[in-house]
């Protein structure tokens, strides 16, 4: 599937051919991303632009602006590369605590969204327990099953955590999430100052999930998350909890990537549930 006429116009040279993220420069001399993935449906970047247009009006960090979008392709502002600023972690902390004080009428989104690669139901739902368990752990759990990647009773132990999650997470308020923020996607832009970018997974959910994901692969420190705690709440035991929430990433990653995260994925069910 070719590049749409439409943001083919807006490029300067040659337009790549193939499907993925290229740096292309525009007409005006601007240096932007083209997202071009017609491998996939058409509302993996339409979740991505929601994502975007959500975080940018919540007001807490930069994201990248929209130039183009079509059903399977997407021209985006580029943000450079830079040394972070002496005050990143302190702008990002409190650009993430902004963003989590954007609160919603229910968990989840009026749209689908995608975690990577992964499609990830977002049905609004009042309960965050029932929200997490039915849209995140148990899809994902039912998808690695089918594939052979889990067990039974790897399966039954995921069930048996769901059931058990009330014990474990207290009851919080639906927030804007940005639902993927590894380290990889707190990006620094040329100029020093923190940005989010890739921005499919964004929902409404439990603020300490994106929180716990921030130190799944990589931690910015204690540091980040007192600064954060200086303009958002957090509860001191919240990171007891962050396997929890990290489950579905593990889950999702295993579902993407193959059994090279079966043992982080049976490392958590260890923790909470054991043998069952």
């Amino acid at each position: 599937m070719s590049i749409p006429s439409s943001i083919a116009t807006c490029i300067d040279g040659a337009v790549p051919a193939d499907h993925g993220l290229h740096r292309v420069r525009m007409r005006d001399g601007r240096s932007a991303w083209l997202k071009h993935r017609p491998d996939r449906p058409a509302s993996l970047l339409q979740a991505e632009a929601n994502g975007l247009r959500l975080l940018h009006e919540a007001g807490g960090m930069r994201v990248p602006g929209i130039y183009a979008e079509q059903p399977h392709a997407m021209l985006i502002e580029d943000l450079g590369n830079g040394m972070p600023a002496k005050d990143f972690q302190i702008r990002a902390a409190h650009g993430l605590a902004r963003q989590h004080s954007a609160q919603g009428p229910h968990f989840g989104l009026e749209h689908e969204g995608w975690c990577g690669d992964g499609w990830q139901d977002n049905t609004p739902d009042t309960d965050g327990h029932r929200f997490f368990v039915q849209r995140r752990l148990q899809p994902q759990a039912q998808r690695a099953h089918d594939a052979g990647l889990i067990d039974n009773a790897d399966q039954s132990r995921i069930e048996h955590l769901c059931q058990r999650l009330t014990e474990w997470v207290s009851e919080q308020a639906p927030v804007l999430l940005h639902g993927d923020l590894w380290s990889g996607n707190l990006h620094c832009c040329r100029n020093g100052e923190p940005a989010l970018i890739d921005a499919g997974a964004a929902y409404y959910g439990w603020a300490e999930a994106d929180l716990a994901m921030l130190t799944l692969f990589g931690d910015p420190g204690p540091r980040f998350f007192e600064h954060y705690a200086e303009r958002a709440p957090l509860a001191r035991d919240w990171r007891e909890r962050a396997p929890l929430y990290n489950l579905y990433h593990l889950l999702n990653h295993l579902n993407l990537f193959g059994r090279g995260y079966l043992g982080a994925v049976r490392s958590v069910l260890r923790r909470y549930v054991g043998t069952v």
